[in-house]
């Protein structure tokens, strides 16, 4: 079975570039394609995501090129990977632009997702700098048992694989159009259709935690004004 490796981009250029290096640093031996897909980035940004594509051969998406909506613009990647996914009979993963891989993260992950039983998503957990598992993931330090952990919890989409199975089983246009992110609710809806859900606690990658999105740090410096902003401004809606 091939596997399509997206990666969603709204600028944070720093992150981005060494998601994508590391992404072609790695040791796979299963059939892929690799899409970057720009989310209303800089004129800077799209600039240098057009020469990389050149250099390295990935697939870039400009977002401004099919769609007015503004950014984000999680929905419209979600529906489109998955109709390609589905077309070439392969599995999804999801690194997003403030993760690093290793070498050896995404082939781990695919053949993972191919033996483990019923799989419908798989995740690798995410630490900082130091190997210090982080988040979205702090739920993890309190589990006793480390390895590959089947859970009910949510998987976040910072490198997540979903399964070309559970990608026929729900088809993502169902989902709530007023939302802005959806791993809460796909990591729920694979459990409730008989799926099993799983975290790789010992296939580790560096997370950079909102990196293309500043003001969600906020969450962590200053929680007032994040929640402030996220019910005024109606942001961040999950």
């Amino acid at each position: 079975m091939k596997l399509h490796i997206i990666t969603p981009v709204k600028d944070s250029v720093d992150t981005t570039i060494q998601t994508i290096e590391a992404i072609y640093q790695s040791e796979i031996t299963v059939n892929f394609q690799y899409t970057v897909y720009n989310d209303f980035s800089t004129d800077e940004t799209t600039e240098l995501l057009t020469h990389k594509s050149k250099e390295l051969g990935f697939t870039l998406v400009n977002l401004s090129d099919i769609t007015s909506h503004p950014s984000p613009n999680y929905l419209l990647v979600l529906q489109t990977a998955q109709q390609q996914a589905k077309a070439d009979g392969a599995q999804l993963l999801i690194i997003e632009s403030d993760v690093i891989v290793k070498k050896d993260t995404i082939q781990k992950m695919y053949e993972a997702s191919c033996d483990l039983p019923q799989v419908g998503m798989i995740a690798a957990v995410t630490t900082d700098r130091d190997g210090i598992i982080n988040f979205p993931y702090l739920y993890a330090l309190k589990l006793e048992k480390q390895g590959v952990i089947e859970t009910s919890k949510r998987l976040s989409f910072c490198c997540t694989l979903l399964t070309h199975a559970f990608l026929k089983e729900y088809d993502f246009s169902e989902l709530n159009p007023e939302k802005s992110w959806y791993d809460v609710f796909i990591s729920h809806k694979s459990t409730e259709l008989g799926f099993k859900n799983y975290l790789l606690t010992t296939l580790p990658v560096l997370h950079l935690p909102h990196s293309s999105r500043p003001w969600k740090q906020l969450k962590y410096t200053n929680p007032f004004k994040y929640y402030w902003l996220k019910y005024t401004q109606k942001k961040d809606r999950i």
